[in-house]
C-alpha cells in the first residue's frame, strides 16, 4: 500500500488567459506555452511566479490533433499502447529486453523515400507487457485502457567538485526510463542496460492521466492531482558513480516503496502536462454542477480572477479552465520533509529512514541536471544533500540491523567530523546501562582505521573507548592505537587495558598496546616487563596484528610511533623483523618501509641510515617474493659503494655481519679465496668499512646478482685502493675478462696471481696459464725490477701445474725459445715422467 504524507509540492497557481477552450497544450522552450484549439495555437510566456502573459497566437493549416516542443534538430515519436477489446482474453505476459520479439508483435518503418534514412533510422525492442482484465466485476472497457506512456531521459549536464565548480557542461545520458499506466496502477521501467520494473504505483482512485518527471509522477483523477515519489535519481545515480553502495557512497535503493506526497483537489480535471517547475492542468466541468460547490477559502482562482478580460460567454466562462501550478522549489520541499520527519525522531522506525530517503533523492534528483539551477541554488541544494546525508546517518546509527552499515557512508557524504558526528549521539545512559548500537560503532570503528586527520579531544576519545569497551571490547586495543586518539589520557587507556586482562581477554595485543601506553606514561620498568613476558616471536605477531603500534599515518605521511623510536634504541632488531613481518604480510609496501625508517632514524631522502640497510638485508635473508630482486641488490652495492667511497662509516652497528648473511642467505655467496689474498696485502683500520667490502665483494660473488647492473655505478670506487681494486677485479671476473684481471693482479699484487688462477682458471679456461699466465710471467721477468722474486716464483707454480696439465711435446712448445734450459729441465722431467708415475 502506497503511504500518504500531508505534504505540499505544489506552490501558487494561475489561469492562463486562452480565449478559446484548450484541445491540446504543451510547454517548450525557456519559458513558452502553448496552447492548441482547432486550428489555432496560441503562445504564452510563463515566468516564475509572474501572470502568465499572451505571447502571439498564429493558425494552422487544419485541426491540430497533435502538440509538441522538441529541441532544435531532435524529434522523438513514441506510439501510443492499445489494449485488447476482446471477450476471451490470453493471460498475462512481460517479456523485456530481447525477449519482447517474442511477442509475435510486427512493427514496420514507414519510409521518408530520403536516400540515407537508415543511417537515422533504429529500432529496438524494449518491453512488451499483455495484461489481462478483471472481468468478475463487469468492468466498462474505459477502466482497462493504458494510457500515458512516456520516456524519460535523464541527463547530466555537468560533474560538481565538493566545492560546487562545474567540471564539464556536456550533456550526458545517464539513464532512460520508461513509464505506462492503467486507470488504476502505473508502471515505471528502467531502460538501460537492461530492461527491469523499478515500481508499481498503485492509485487510490481512477486515473486520467500521469505525467512523469525525475522527482515526482503526477497523476490526475476526475477531481484530484496526486504527487508522487519516484526512483529515477536512486537509479541514475548508480549509473553514474562506480563508488555507490560502497563504504565511500550510499544512496536509497531502487526498490524502496514510493509514497504519494500530496492530493489536492482540482473539480474537472481533463489533462496535464509538466514543463519545468511548472504543471499545466485543464479543467473542464459541468456547467449545472458549478452553483452546487462549496466555497473554499483555499479553492482555486478562477478566469474572472485574472486581470485579463475576455468576452466569452458565461456557460463557457465557468466551464473550463487551464491552470499553471507552480511546483515549489526542491530545497523548501526538501526542509518541509525534514521538518515532518522530525516527528519520528525518537522512535526507532523505518519511517522516519523512509522520509529522509525520499528527501534526499528529491535533492540528489535536483542536482542531477545543476544547468537548470542558478549558482545560488546549486549551493543551496548542495548544502540540502550534505545535510540530508548527516540525518541518514543519524537515523542508521541508532539502528540495529541489517542496514546499519549505511552510517558509515552517509556520514562520510555529510562531511561531518568525527567529532561532530559523535556530538550528535545521546550519552544518556537508561537503567544504569549504556548502550550502543551497531551503526554507531561500525562508522567509529572504520573512521579510527582510516587514518583521518583528526584528532579527538581528551573527552571524546574517553568516551569511544568506554564505548568499545562495553560494545566490542576486542577492538579496544585496535582503537587506541589510531591516531585519532592521540590525545585520550594515559591512565584512562590503561584501565581499560586492565580490565580487559582482568575479563580473560588476555593477547600479545593488550600486551603491546600496555607497552606503547607504559612508554606515553613514562613508567620504563612497566614497558620492560610487557616486553619481556613474550617471545620476540609473538611481539612480531602482535606487531602484524596492529601496524599502528609502529607505523602511523598523519596528513598523507608516514610517521613512527613513540615506541617504534623507543625500539630503535633499545631492542632495533626486533624492530626490524617486526616491519619485515608487516611488509610479508601486506600491511606495508616497500616504498613505504623505507620512508619509515628513513623518519624513524631522522634522515632526509639523501641519507640511508644502517637499520634501513639492516632492513634491506633481512629482505634478501627472508626471500620475499614481492621484492623485486634486482632492485634490492642494486640498493644494498649503491649504498656499500658510497660509504666505501667516502670511508663513511654506518651511523649504527649492522645487526648482522657478513658472516652472518654468508650463512643465513644464498643471495651472499662465499668471498673467492684469491680475494682475501688480496686484501690482505692492504691494513684497512676501520672494522666497519671492512664489514662492507666484505658484503658488497659476497654479493658479487653471489648467484643471482647482475653484473653487469652495477658496472656503471664503481666509478666513485677507486681502483687506487685495494678495496676498490678487488671490486672492479670480481666484476671483470665474473663478466668472464681472466686476460684483463691478469695483467692487473701481475701489476698490483703478484702474490694473488696463483690462487686467482687456481680458482678461475678451469675447465675451458685453463689454456690461459700456459697462452697467458705463463708468458706474461716470463716477460716480466726478463724486465727485472722490485717484484722480480715474486714473479719467479709464480712461473715456477705455473710450471708446476702446466707440466701436469700437458703432454710432453705440448709442454716444449709453449716454452720461451730464449729461456735457460736448465731452469726448465726439471718440469720437463716431470712431464716426461708423468704416464709412468700414473
Amino acid at each position: 500500500m502506497v503511504q500518504l504524507y500531508n505534504l505540499h509540492p505544489f506552490g501558487s497557481q494561475q489561469v492562463v488567459p486562452c480565449k478559446l477552450e484548450p484541445e491540446r497544450f504543451c510547454g517548450g522552450g525557456r519559458d513558452a506555452l502553448f496552447v492548441a484549439a482547432g486550428c489555432k495555437v496560441e503562445a504564452f510566456a510563463v515566468a516564475g511566479q509572474e501572470l502568465c502573459q499572451p505571447r502571439c497566437a498564429f493558425s494552422t493549416l487544419g485541426r491540430v490533433l497533435r502538440l509538441a516542443y522538441s529541441e532544435a534538430g531532435i524529434s522523438n515519436e513514441i506510439s501510443q499502447l492499445e489494449s485488447d477489446d476482446f471477450v476471451i482474453c490470453q493471460k498475462p505476459l512481460e517479456l523485456l529486453g530481447e525477449k519482447s520479439e517474442q511477442s509475435g508483435l510486427s512493427v514496420t518503418l514507414e519510409s521518408t523515400g530520403l536516400a540515407d534514412e537508415k543511417k537515422y533510422s533504429h529500432f529496438q525492442h524494449l518491453l512488451y507487457r499483455r495484461f489481462a482484465p478483471d472481468i468478475s466485476s463487469y468492468v466498462l472497457s474505459d477502466d482497462i485502457k493504458l494510457h500515458s506512456l512516456q520516456l524519460l531521459p535523464i541527463y547530466q549536464t555537468d560533474s560538481l567538485t565538493s566545492d560546487g565548480k562545474n567540471l564539464s557542461q556536456e550533456k550526458e545520458l545517464l539513464s532512460l526510463f520508461c513509464f505506462f499506466s492503467l486507470p488504476h496502477v502505473g508502471y515505471l521501467y528502467m531502460v538501460v542496460k537492461s530492461v527491469e520494473l523499478m515500481s508499481v504505483y498503485q492509485y487510490p482512485e481512477k486515473s486520467q492521466q500521469a505525467v512523469l518527471t525525475p522527482q515526482f509522477l503526477h497523476v490526475i483523477t476526475s477531481n484530484n492531482l496526486q504527487c508522487f515519489t519516484v526512483r529515477c535519481s536512486a537509479a541514475a545515480a548508480r549509473e553514474e558513480d562506480p563508488y555507490m553502495d560502497t563504504t565511500l557512497k550510499a544512496c536509497p535503493p531502487v526498490s524502496m516503496d514510493v509514497c504519494a506526497l500530496r492530493i489536492q483537489l482540482f473539480i474537472g480535471l481533463k489533462a496535464i502536462c509538466h514543463f519545468k517547475n511548472h504543471i499545466i492542468l485543464l479543467t473542464k466541468a459541468d456547467p449545472e454542477a458549478i452553483p452546487e460547490r462549496r466555497q473554499s477559502p483555499k479553492r482555486l482562482l478562477s478566469r474572472k480572477d485574472t486581470s485579463v478580460k475576455i468576452k466569452i460567454p458565461p456557460v463557457a466562462e465557468a466551464g473550463w479552465n487551464l491552470y499553471i501550478v507552480n511546483t515549489i522549489s526542491p530545497v523548501q520541499l526538501y526542509k518541509e520533509m525534514i521538518d515532518y520527519s522530525n516527528t519520528y525522531k525518537t522512535v526507532k522506525t523505518q519511517s522516519c529512514i523512509h522520509l529522509l530517503s525520499e528527501a534526499h533523492l528529491l535533492v540528489r534528483a535536483a542536482l542531477m541536471d545543476a544547468s537548470q539551477l542558478e549558482p545560488g541554488e546549486k549551493a543551496e541544494l548542495l548544502e540540502a544533500f550534505k545535510e540530508s546525508c548527516g540525518h541518514l546517518g543519524d537515523c542508521y546509527s541508532r539502528l540495529d540491523s541489517q542496514h546499519s552499515h549505511l552510517t558509515l557512508p552517509y556520514y562520510k557524504m555529510s562531511g561531518l567530523s568525527m567529532a561532530e558526528v559523535l556530538a550528535r549521539m545521546d550519552w544518556t545512559v537508561e537503567d544504569g546501562l549504556q548502550k550502543y548500537e551497531r551503526g554507531l560503532i561500525f562508522y567509529i570503528n572504520h573512521s579510527l582505521y582510516e587514518n583521518l586527520d583528526e584528532e579527538l579531544s581528551e573527552e571524546l576519545a574517553a568516551k569511544v573507548v568506554q564505548m568499545f569497551y562495553v560494545a566490542e571490547p576486542k577492538q579496544v586495543p585496535h582503537i587506541l592505537c589510531s591516531p585519532s586518539m592521540k590525545n585520550i589520557n594515559p591512565l584512562t587507556a590503561m584501565s581499560y587495558l586492565r580490565k580487559l586482562d582482568t575479563s580473560g581477554f588476555s593477547s600479545i595485543l593488550v600486551t603491546l598496546t600496555k607497552a606503547a601506553v607504559a612508554l606515553k606514561m613514562g613508567d620504563l620498568d612497566m614497558h620492560r616487563n610487557e616486553m619481556k613476558s613474550h617471545s620476540e616471536m609473538k611481539l612480531v605477531c602482535g606487531f602484524i596484528l596492529e601496524p599502528r603500534l609502529l607505523i602511523q599515518q598523519r596528513k598523507g605521511q608516514i610517521v613512527p610511533t613513540e615506541l617504534a623510536l623507543h625500539l630503535k634504541e633499545t631492542q632495533p632488531g626486533l624492530l626490524v623483523a617486526s616491519v619485515l613481518g608487516l611488509q610479508k604480510n601486506n600491511k606495508i609496501g616497500i616504498e613505504e618501509a623505507d620512508s619509515f625508517f628513513k623518519m624513524l632514524c631522522a634522515k632526509d631522502e639523501d641519507t640511508t641510515p644502517q637499520l634501513l640497510v639492516d632492513f634491506w638485508e633481512a629482505q634478501l635473508v627472508a626471500c620475499l617474493p614481492d621484492v623485486v630482486l634486482q632492485e634490492l641488490f642494486f640498493k644494498l652495492t649503491s649504498q656499500y659503494i658510497w660509504r666505501l667511497s667516502k670511508r663513511q662509516p654506518p651511523d649504527t652497528t649492522p645487526l648482522r655481519t657478513s658472516e652472518d648473511l654468508i650463512n643465513a642467505c644464498s643471495h651472499y655467496g662465499l668471498i673467492y679465496p684469491w680475494v682475501h689474498i688480496l686484501i690482505s696485502s692492504d691494513s684497512l683500520a676501520d672494522k666497519n668499512y671492512t664489514e662492507d667490502l666484505s658484503k658488497l665483494q659476497s654479493l658479487i660473488c653471489g648467484p643471482s646478482f647482475d653484473i653487469a647492473s652495477i658496472i656503471p655505478f664503481l666509478e666513485p670506487l677507486s681502483e687506487d685502493t685495494i678495496a676498490g681494486l678487488s671490486v672492479h677485479v670480481l666484476c671483470r671476473t665474473r663478466l668472464k675478462e681472466y686476460e684483463q684481471c691478469i695483467d692487473i693482479l701481475l701489476e698490483r699484487c703478484p702474490e694473488a696471481v696463483i690462487p686467482y688462477a687456481n680458482h678461475e682458471l678451469k675447465e675451458e679456461n685453463r689454456t690461459l696459464w700456459w697462452k697467458k699466465l705463463l708468458p706474461e710471467l716470463c716477460r716480466r721477468i726478463k724486465c727485472g725490477g722490485e717484484k722480480y722474486q715474486l714473479y719467479l716464483s709464480s712461473l715456477k707454480e705455473t710450471l708446476s701445474i702446466i707440466a701436469v696439465e700437458l703432454e710432453l711435446k705440448d709442454f716444449m712448445n709453449v716454452l720461451p725459445e730464449d729461456g735457460t734450459a736448465a731452469f726448465f729441465l726439471p718440469y720437463l722431467l716431470y712431464c716426461s715422467r708423468k704416464k709412468s708415475l700414473t
